[in-house]
């Protein structure tokens, strides 16, 4: 240290030094400001001798002195609180602990006079008051050194000497620990971990973190100086008059983002002086510092063999319970935000993001990168995107749901079965089942006017091109977000190898190519055999699952003849809503039961597979789950869509189930009534069993948590009666939460990923999908949002590019929707069936039409068969009954076979699937092909960006290089030296 200090004493007194220097090697903390401090101005620091400035830091750690150093160092794997005659037990292991971990530790932490016991107790005494006085709890008991991660152990674990050997080798690796026990709980004990500024350089450097190291200046800024200038104050004016847009967020309350204006590029010690650096608190940011430490943490061993290491391993033998980084501070303030400011960024999240007041303004989407990083930011990036996408699909389809219901009286099929008093209808069953009226289900057909108008096919291809435009402007939607979050050179680094596949494949290496080291390698026949079993389970859940849809459709053929003989009247006229609403409350009883089930067996399966890493085990595992509730929640809908009503038979010779049950037939008005209300009532539960389950759940178990503490619980032995929760450290406040979800955002996608396979999908059967797709949508984007902030323990931020294997998917179900909506209009719904009736049957066959209603005259008589049921020796007052259906009447040459209409009906419905397809898909691959996946303004500004960088190190170089050749005083030139 001599050396140094009388390096900088010369150091001071050469000719033409820089103020700021002196200036940043004084320990002084800068005033905060609204603006970010590293991007104020381009750092003057350039310091003589690079290697002097490597070994002196920026602003110097605070010295320690001896009995500090030396309670760390006794403390190192357990704090000694003061024994009473209650402890007596977890006073004897922590003893036992702090023993082995002295034994073990590293020799030059043990040069120091160690503390008596007393010592501790009593310092210990003094540090709790200073605790309770921080409020924050963010801060080591010295009230300098910031918490970077929370690791939680019990002290009754068996697992003392992995957990001391791991700690020793986080100590060697440049991490400081300092433990606190829990004050609801004796057996937690916390372990705070603070990355020293060394420390965070280093693993910068390897993790090639970029950060910011000049103000951006952008090249479009002239274009205001020399063109339109004028016109641009005017418009600035005119709009200053207009009202402000309310959805948008309040900048004044929203601090400025130092990743937003500066140029960055990947660290380097050898280049610090390149860096803009006037704070080094300020300068990593608590989540770059967060994914530092857990980097540390996920490959310091804790014994030795070239598995043995890594937190998650440790959290999985129960050595630790929990390993997260700490929230900052409280989301609520007793002070309103206006005037008072935000007290940290979490309840600047809560009061500007989280908060249900502001469900209706856009999401600070910068804010919420910095907290939680980039994979949760880009979660709700595509969350909000695809919630404002909705609100053009939802005006359209409350557009074709208007048209219906204005024209659901004036339409020609809906007037013919209400005015159809004399039309007697074949009975549903052949014992106790008698004759109706057509006339009876005029409500029923006037319902099915809403949903299968002319205006099906129109919304149809319009949701086709909806979902192509949402996935291509998704594109350079996030485009733009890599670019802003500094993304767009960055790859995803090796990802170490799970531990249960290192377990699993130790025996078997091979060098890795990337890295050179070796590795556990799968043989290609142990893993084509497991992928095999893999595929069998997934094939036998998918067949459980038909099975379940086989069990409704025989409760339906039993309700139906139920509800048909029924003796209430009501029941008896209204037999098809039964009917149906009861099958769609028994299959969404089953769909929620088989979720739970399918859950567990995608873990066993993925399991059984042994993935290399944690994203392939996470896209193995959302496939897996993906296809069970795809198949779950859509089965029976592809069921009533393209099955019900398709192999009835006809009355004297129907098709039965079992020779006992008849086969369901569909309304005389179609069976779209069907498909809409299976739709309509799982959408709508669902989406309510969701959202209870995904606020409820954390609540009560945050409750209860709530409630242990009061009664001063916790489960292990007594803990400390707390009688204010606002007097507990964060890292206490943090583990009373709920951890987020083991598979990360598998859920949260998983969820909206169904909703638009429901929205696109089958659309052409429900136009309000979208509608209630986008009400759920805004309730779910501040849902999640209070989710993460205040229920959630805070995650780890992790980086990422893209939605990942979800991008994939969403592109399958749009190919999806435009197969399935092609076959609904032809086949499930009447629009084909009416078409050819109005070209070539009707009256307006030989003629222009004057009105579609005028062409429609006579539908209903020419869709309806006839039937003599003198043929079934029945005995009732009605030979002749009508049956939907095209075949000859019994009178014919010819009885019951297939009219020619029915062969031009077939005919017209398979030239209309080709056609819309081709079309749709035309019309899908042009948008595509016109829509580039990223903006042009933003590659130019990329481009311009990358060649200002390359100048920018240029000239910082060759000045550092020129001002060490003038203190050295040599000669020096302008070129490059």
């Amino acid at each position: 240290m001599v050396h140094h200090s009388g390096s900088i004493q010369s150091f001071k007194q050469q000719k033409g030094m820089h103020t700021s220097i002196s200036e940043i090697l004084k320990e002084k903390s800068l005033k905060p400001s609204r603006r970010s401090l590293p991007c104020l101005a381009q750092s003057q620091t350039h310091p003589i001798n690079l290697n002097h400035f490597l070994s002196v830091p920026l602003s110097p750690e605070p010295k320690p002195d001896l009995d500090d150093l030396s309670q760390s160092i006794s403390t190192s794997c357990s704090l000694l609180p003061p024994q009473t005659a209650e402890d007596v037990k977890d006073s004897y292991i922590e003893e036992t602990e702090v023993s082995t971990c002295e034994t073990r530790a590293n020799p030059t932490f043990l040069l120091q006079k160690p503390v008596s016991r007393a010592k501790l107790g009593t310092r210990a005494d003094s540090l709790q008051g200073k605790k309770q006085s921080d409020a924050s709890g963010l801060l080591f008991r010295d009230g300098k050194k910031r918490i970077d991660y929370i690791l939680v152990y019990k002290k009754s674990s068996p697992q003392v000497e992995k957990r001391c050997t791991f700690e020793k080798n986080l100590r060697a690796e440049g991490l400081m620990l300092e433990k606190e026990p829990s004050l609801t709980n004796n057996d937690i004990m916390f372990v705070k971990v603070h990355a020293t500024w060394d420390t965070l350089c280093k693993y910068a450097e390897q993790m090639n973190i970029r950060m910011p190291f000049r103000k951006k200046c952008y090249f479009t800024d002239w274009r205001s100086k020399t063109l339109g200038s004028r016109f641009h104050l005017r418009c600035q004016q005119i709009k200053s008059w207009l009202p402000k847009n309310p959805m948008k967020l309040d900048k004044e309350a929203l601090p400025d983002l130092e990743e937003t204006d500066c140029y960055t590029a990947p660290f380097s010690r050898a280049r610090m002086h390149h860096f803009t650096i006037n704070n080094r608190e300020t300068f990593f940011s608590n989540s770059t510092r967060s994914r530092i430490v857990h980097h540390v943490l996920q490959r310091t061993k804790y014994e030795d063999g070239k598995s043995k290491m890594g937190i998650n391993r440790l959290l999985g033998n129960n050595t630790y319970e929990a390993a997260f980084p700490p929230h900052e501070g409280g989301y609520k303030s007793g002070h309103p935000i206006k005037t008072h400011g935000a007290q940290n960024q979490r309840h600047l999240l809560y009061e500007r993001w989280a908060r249900w007041g502001i469900w209706y303004k856009y999401q600070p989407l910068d804010l919420i990168r910095r907290y939680f990083g980039e994979k949760i930011g880009l979660y709700f990036a595509w969350l909000g995107w695809y919630t404002g996408m909705l609100i053009p699909a939802a005006l359209v389809g409350v557009f074709v749901f208007l048209y219906g219901l204005f024209t659901m009286d004036s339409s020609q099929v809906s007037k013919e079965i209400c005015e159809a008093n004399t039309t007697i209808m074949c009975p549903m069953c052949e014992e106790s089942c008698k004759p109706w009226t057509l006339s009876d289900s005029c409500v029923f057909a006037k319902v099915t006017r809403l949903f299968d108008n002319g205006g099906t096919v129109f919304f149809a291809i319009f949701m086709a091109i909806w979902a192509t435009v949402f996935l291509e402007f998704w594109k350079r939607r996030r485009a733009e977000l890599t670019y802003d979050w500094d993304l767009i050179d960055w790859e995803e680094e090796e990802e170490e190898l799970r531990p249960q596949f290192e377990a699993k494949y130790s025996g078997v290496e091979r060098v890795n190519p990337i890295s050179g080291k070796p590795e556990p390698f799968q043989p290609f026949s142990d893993k084509l055999s497991r992928l095999m079993v893999s595929v069998s389970g997934i094939f036998f859940m998918i067949s459980l699952v038909l099975t379940a849809v086989f069990a409704v459709v025989v409760f339906r053929l039993i309700a139906m003849e139920k509800f048909a003989s029924f003796n209430w009247d009501f029941i008896q006229k209204n037999w098809q809503f039964a009917t149906s609403g009861t099958g769609v409350c028994i299959n969404f009883m089953m769909i929620m039961s088989l979720n739970v089930v399918y859950e567990k067996v995608a873990y066993l399966l993925t399991n059984l597979e042994h993935p290399r890493t944690e994203s392939e085990w996470e896209n193995s595992f959302a496939l897996k789950m993906f296809l069970f509730q795809f198949v779950n929640l859509n089965s029976s809908t592809f069921y009533i869509a393209f099955f019900l009503g398709r192999f009835a038979g006809r009355p004297g010779s129907y098709n039965k189930l079992f020779n006992r049950w008849r086969l369901e037939e569909c309304h005389p008005s179609g069976c779209l009534i069907d498909l809409c209300l299976q739709m309509g009532v799982i959408m709508f539960f669902k989406q309510i069993w969701n959202n209870f389950m995904e606020l409820g759940y954390p609540l009560l178990q945050n409750w209860w948590s709530r409630r242990k503490m009061k009664k001063g619980g916790g489960g292990g032995g007594g803990g400390q009666n707390v009688e204010n929760k606002t007097q507990l450290p964060q890292w206490d406040k943090d583990w009373n939460l709920q951890p987020m979800n083991a598979h990360g955002l598998v859920d949260e996608y998983l969820e909206m990923v169904l909703q638009f396979g429901f929205t696109t999908i089958f659309v052409a059967a429900f136009p309000l999908a979208p509608l209630l797709a986008l009400l759920n949508n805004i309730i779910e984007i501040r849902l999640d949002a209070y989710k993460f902030v205040t229920q959630w323990r805070r995650p780890m931020p992790a980086r990422a590019t893209d939605i990942g294997i979800w991008h994939g998917i969403l592109e399958g179900i749009g190919v999806l929707a435009v197969i399935t909506n092609a076959f609904v209009i032809a086949i499930t719904s009447d629009y084909i069936p009416r078409f050819v009736y109005a070209f070539k049957y009707g009256p307006c066959a030989d003629k222009r039409p004057r009105h579609t209603d005028e062409c429609l005259q006579g539908y209903m008589n020419s869709s309806l068969s006839v039937f003599d049921m003198w043929e079934l020796k029945n005995s009732s007052e009605f030979r002749y009954c009508r049956y939907r259906d095209y075949r000859a009447p019994p009178w014919s040459t010819m009885p019951y076979e297939f009219t020619l209409q029915f062969w031009h009906v077939l005919a017209a419905r398979l030239a209309f699937i080709i056609v819309f397809e081709h079309l749709v898909f035309g019309i899908k691959s042009f948008i595509a092909y016109l829509i580039p996946d990223m903006p042009k303004d933003l590659c130019d500004r990329m481009r311009r960006e990358k060649y200002l960088m390359q100048e920018m190190m240029y000239e910082a170089e060759l000045e550092h290089l020129q001002k060490e050749r003038k203190k050295n005083g040599r000669r020096y030139h302008h070129e490059w030296p």
